[in-house]
C-alpha cells in the first residue's frame, strides 16, 4: 500500500512540474483574466451562491417579497394597497415589530451567508467582482429604505450582522461607486470569457459579461443620480463615467432574474393581500395607456345609460382599471378584490430588476441637468418607446403627440368617500420650451409608469424629486403620530427593535448619522430637495 501511495504521489509531483514548465507564458498574461477552466472550477463550489445571492436582490421568496417590496416599496411608491383588516401597516406608518425586523435584518442576513461563502471559497477576480456587483445592488436599495446601514464594516470583518458598525449614507455610496468600478475593471478584462462556465448559475445574464457590464454601469448611473441634489458633482462625474462605459439601452439587455417558478404569483393571484394602488392607475386612465391591458386586469362595471336610439335606459358592461387608495383600510376585503384591479403575473414572468426605460429616462434627466433640452427630449421618447416595447403594447408615437390627455380625477369604487382630484396636469408631450421643473416632473412621471412594479425605485425617486404628484394618505387613515406628514408621506423605514436590543450602541449612532428621529417621517441624505 505504501508503495502504491509514494507511485501515485510520485506521478501528481511530476504533472505539477510539467504543468507549470508547459504553462510559463501564463505569468505573463492579465492578472485580472480569469481562464475557463479556472471558472468551471469555483462554479462548483460557489455557482449555487451566485444564484443565492441572486434571488436576493429583489427577492424572490414570497414572504420576503412581499415584506420588502410589495408592503414597503410599493405601498410607499403608491403602487399597490392592502385588502385585509390590517390594523398596523407601512402605508399608516404604524408597521408591526416583526414586519419592519423582516425588512431589516433578513435580506442582510441571507445576502452576507452567500456572499461570504463565496469571498472565502474563491479566489477568482470575476466570481469575486459579479459577487461585489450583486451585493450592492441588494444594499443599494436597503440603504435607500433605512439610511446608514452597516456595510464596509461587515465586508471587512464578518462579522455577525446584528452587532456591526453602521456607515452614515455618504460612506455607502462611495464604498458602493469603488466596488462597481473595480467590478468593471475585472470584467472589461475578461470580456472574451465564455458564457458557458456561468451560464448554469447565473439566472440573469447566463454568464454573459458584456451584459453585466451594461447593468453595473446602469447601476451606477441609477446611483449616481440619486444624488442630484445633495451633491451635484459627484451627480454628473459618476453619471458621465458611466454612460460613456455602456448602459443598457435596448430590452434585449434588460436585467430580470429568471426563477424556474415564480413564487411572486402567488402572492397576487392566490392570497390577493394587495390590489393596485389608484395613483397609478389616474395617470394611465387619464393618457388612455395602451400598457395597461398588459399589466392589469380590468373590473366589470355596469352602468345604467340612455339608448342612444330610444333615449330609454339601458344597461351597459365596460371593462376599466380601479385602484385602492393608498391608506385606506376597505370596509369588506372582498369588495376591495372584485372592484380593483390585480397586476398580470404568472408562474413564468421573470422579476424584473433594470429596464431599458429606466436608464433612457436617467439619461434624459441627465441631459435636462447638464446638457440640452432637445437631446432630454429625445431620451425621453425612447425611454417611453422602449415601455411600451418591452409590455408589447404597440408604438408609443400617438401616445407621444396627444397634448390633450392628463392625469384623471380618483373616483373611489369602494363608495368610501376616498375620492381625490387629479394631482398633475402633465401631459405626455415633450416640448422644448417648457421649464426644467415641468420636464422634470414629464420624465419623472413617464418613468413612474416604466418601473412598474419596481417600488423601491419609485418611491426612491419621489422622495428625491417629489414626482409624479401623488394623492396624500387621508388624515382619518394616518396612524404615525405625527411622525408622517400626509401629503409627503413617508421618508424612510425606521430601525427593527432587534437592533436596539442587540446591537444597542451602533445603532443609536446610526441615528445620530441620520440627522434626526428614528421614524419614518425623517428624510434621508439624499433626500433634501426643498418641499413645496
Amino acid at each position: 500500500m505504501k508503495k502504491t501511495i509514494l507511485y501515485f504521489l510520485t506521478l501528481l509531483a511530476a504533472g505539477m512540474l510539467a504543468g507549470c514548465l508547459d504553462n510559463f507564458d501564463e505569468y505573463n498574461r492579465n492578472p485580472n483574466e480569469t481562464t475557463d477552466d479556472q471558472l468551471n472550477n469555483d462554479n462548483y463550489l460557489v455557482g449555487s451562491k451566485i444564484t443565492g445571492m441572486q434571488n436576493n436582490v429583489v427577492p424572490t421568496e414570497e414572504h420576503l417579497y412581499q415584506f420588502s417590496e410589495i408592503l414597503v416599496g410599493d405601498a410607499h411608491a403608491h403602487y399597490d394597497g392592502s385588502t385585509p383588516e390590517w390594523t398596523n401597516r407601512f402605508e399608516t406608518g404604524n408597521p408591526p415589530t416583526n414586519w419592519v425586523k423582516a425588512v431589516f435584518v433578513d435580506p442582510i442576513t441571507n445576502l452576507y451567508t452567500y456572499y461570504r461563502g463565496i469571498v472565502s471559497r474563491s479566489d477568482n477576480e470575476v466570481i469575486l467582482a459579479l459577487a461585489d456587483v450583486l451585493r450592492v445592488a441588494s444594499m443599494h436599495r436597503l440603504t435607500d429604505q433605512f439610511g446608514p446601514i452597516p456595510y464596509t464594516k461587515i465586508a471587512e470583518n464578518g462579522g455577525e450582522e446584528l452587532t456591526t458598525a453602521y456607515d452614515d449614507q455618504q460612506t455607502v455610496y462611495t464604498a458602493m461607486f469603488g466596488e462597481l468600478d473595480a467590478a468593471l475593471a475585472v470584467f472589461e478584462a475578461n470580456t472574451g470569457l465564455s458564457s458557458e462556465a456561468l451560464a448554469d448559475y447565473d439566472m440573469v445574464y447566463y454568464g454573459d459579461i458584456s451584459k453585466w457590464m451594461k447593468f453595473t454601469n446602469s447601476l451606477k448611473l441609477r446611483m449616481a443620480m440619486r444624488l442630484s441634489y445633495i451633491a451635484p458633482d459627484v451627480a454628473r462625474s459618476k453619471a458621465a463615467e458611466a454612460i460613456a462605459a455602456g448602459v443598457i439601452t435596448a430590452n434585449a439587455d434588460n436585467a430580470e432574474f429568471h426563477p424556474v417558478l415564480n413564487r411572486l404569483a402567488m402572492i397576487w393571484n392566490e392570497w390577493q393581500d394587495h390590489v393596485i394602488g389608484a395613483d397609478i392607475l389616474c395617470y394611465m386612465n387619464g393618457y388612455e395607456d395602451p400598457r395597461r391591458e398588459k399589466m392589469f386586469t380590468t373590473v366589470d362595471v355596469t352602468e345604467t345609460i340612455p339608448d342612444p336610439d330610444t333615449g330609454q335606459p339601458v344597461e351597459i358592461t365596460r371593462q376599466v382599471y380601479q385602484g385602492i387608495r393608498i391608506g385606506v383600510m376597505p370596509a369588506s376585503a372582498q369588495a376591495a378584490k372584485t372592484q380593483c384591479s390585480f397586476p398580470l403575473i404568472t408562474e413564468q414572468s421573470p422579476v424584473k430588476w433594470m429596464n431599458a426605460a429606466e436608464v433612457a429616462f436617467l439619461m434624459s434627466e441627465y441631459q435636462l441637468r447638464w446638457g440640452t433640452m432637445s437631446e432630454a427630449g429625445a431620451l425621453y421618447k425612447k425611454g417611453v418607446a422602449l415601455s411600451f416595447e418591452e409590455w408589447g403594447a404597440g408604438k408609443a408615437d400617438a401616445y407621444l403627440a396627444d397634448a390633450t390627455l392628463k392625469p384623471a380625477a380618483y373616483v373611489d369604487p369602494l363608495n368610501g368617500g376616498h375620492g381625490f382630484a387629479a394631482q398633475s396636469t402633465i401631459t405626455p408631450v415633450w416640448n422644448d420650451e417648457d421649464t426644467q421643473e415641468t420636464a422634470l416632473e414629464r420624465i419623472i412621471t413617464q418613468k413612474y409608469i416604466a418601473l412598474f412594479p419596481l417600488g423601491n425605485e419609485a418611491w426612491a425617486e419621489y422622495r428625491r424629486t417629489s414626482y409624479p404628484r401623488l394623492m396624500p394618505i387621508p388624515d382619518d387613515c394616518d396612524k404615525s403620530g405625527g411622525t408622517i406628514t400626509p401629503k409627503y408621506g413617508a421618508r424612510r423605514v425606521p430601525y427593527p427593535a432587534e437592533e436596539y436590543a442587540e446591537n444597542r450602541a451602533n445603532v443609536e449612532a446610526a441615528v445620530q448619522m441620520l440627522g434626526g428621529a428614528d421614524n419614518a417621517g425623517t428624510r434621508l441624505w439624499w433626500d433634501c430637495k426643498p418641499l413645496n
